[in-house]
């Protein structure tokens, strides 16, 4: 994400009524700024937030995160997994994995949380799941082939999130001016606007969230 798609202001008043990230959030969205010139990537309070909070309602035993970068995210979904739960996390840059790492086991989440570093659509053909919750986080182009992938290893009642879904707010824009990554965006979106099999709600937040809920199989 690289546009702003909320006036600044609204952002900070939110910032300042949503509980505060915890000191290793803090210190991983430091360390991320400082040292990652796409440091736009980073989930963040408000997002990170979300995805907690839903976390901690789903209570998955197993949760699987396409796409770690510094683990932000990762962190924030496992702070809700049951009792004795798992998240796989899959990220292709393997010279993120140490700093992920990091802030896991600052976390105290490393018996928790495991980390695989290589190409998304070759893992998680070998990950057995169930997966009470997905997160889609990784190249765009790949959304709809991922969520392919994973459907399967949902249970009926389970949750498929998507991060980017406005990507930028191109997705409203006319075809013809759409970027690439946009264009696959939109692709899934309607895709998952046509699967019956799953009820479905945009929220317009930070660069839009898709929240699918599987109904069937």
């Amino acid at each position: 994400m690289t546009k702003a798609l909320f006036p600044a202001a609204i952002i900070e008043y939110a910032g300042r009524f949503t509980s505060l990230e915890s000191p290793t959030l803090a210190a991983l969205d430091r360390e991320t700024n400082m040292k990652r010139s796409d440091s736009v990537m980073l989930s963040g309070h408000l997002q990170g937030g979300i995805l907690q909070m839903i976390a901690h309602m789903v209570r998955p035993s197993c949760i699987l995160e396409i796409g770690t970068y510094t683990g932000y995210s990762a962190i924030c979904l496992a702070q809700g997994l049951a009792e004795g739960g798992v998240l796989h996390t899959i990220d292709i840059d393997e010279e993120l994995y140490d700093m992920a790492a990091k802030y896991i086991i600052k976390a105290g989440l490393r018996d928790n949380i495991v980390q695989h570093t290589g190409r998304a659509a070759d893992i998680i053909p070998t990950l057995a799941g169930p997966f009470d919750l997905v997160f889609i986080d990784a190249d765009k182009a790949n959304y709809s082939h991922y969520y392919d992938l994973v459907f399967d290893k949902v249970p009926v009642g389970g949750y498929i999130l998507a991060d980017n879904v406005l990507y930028d707010g191109e997705v409203v824009l006319p075809l013809e001016q759409q970027g690439k990554n946009a264009r696959a965006i939109h692709s899934f979106n309607q895709k998952l606007a046509a699967d019956t099999r799953i009820e479905r709600l945009l929220l317009p937040i930070r660069d839009g969230i898709m929240i699918a809920r599987k109904i069937r199989g």
